[in-house]
C-alpha cells in the first residue's frame, strides 16, 4: 500500500465522520431537488405517504465526484422495517457492485447505522419535502496494485 494511503487513513475517529478515503457528499446538491421544484417534491412525498403509509420515499444519489457506478433510478418506495443494511444490499444489486468494492451510504453527510431502520432514519433526517435523501459513494476494500 502506497504511504500516502496509509497516512490519509489516521482519521480520529467520531461517529459523525465518513469512511476514510471516501469522497464526503458535503458539496453535494441533489440533481433530484435541482430537477424538481419544491412544491412538486412536497405534494409528492404527501401522495405517496397517504397511498403507500407502510413506506417510506427515497431519494437515491450518488456523490458526485465518486468513481462508483450511477444507480439507475433515483426514486425508492422502501418497507419502513426494512434495515438500512438491507437498502445497502439493494443499492449494491442495482448498480452491479462487485464483492470486493465497499459501498458508503450517507444521510445527512453522516453514515447511518447498518442495523437502523429506514422508519427511524426517515423520522430523524426526512426533507422538508417529504423524502429521505441518501448518497452514496465507493472505494475498493483491497487498494489497487
Amino acid at each position: 500500500m502506497p504511504e500516502s494511503l496509509v497516512n490519509e487513513q489516521h482519521v480520529t475517529p467520531s461517529e459523525s465522520q465518513p469512511a476514510p478515503n471516501v469522497a464526503t457528499p458535503d458539496k453535494m446538491r441533489s440533481k433530484f431537488k435541482d430537477e424538481h421544484p419544491f412544491e412538486k417534491r412536497k405534494a409528492e412525498a404527501e401522495r405517496i405517504r397517504q397511498k403507500y403509509s407502510d413506506r417510506i420515499p427515497v431519494i437515491c444519489e450518488k456523490v458526485e465526484k465518486s468513481d462508483i457506478a450511477t444507480i439507475d433510478k433515483k426514486k425508492y418506495l422502501v418497507p419502513s422495517d426494512l434495515t438500512v443494511g438491507q437498502f445497502v444490499y439493494v443499492i449494491r444489486k442495482r448498480i452491479k457492485l462487485s464483492p470486493e468494492k465497499a459501498i458508503f451510504i450517507f444521510v445527512d453527510e453522516v453514515l447511518p447505522p447498518t442495523a437502523a431502520l429506514m422508519s427511524s432514519i426517515y423520522e430523524e433526517h426526512k426533507d422538508d419535502d417529504g423524502f429521505l435523501y441518501i448518497t452514496y459513494s465507493g472505494e475498493n476494500t483491497f487498494g489497487s496494485a
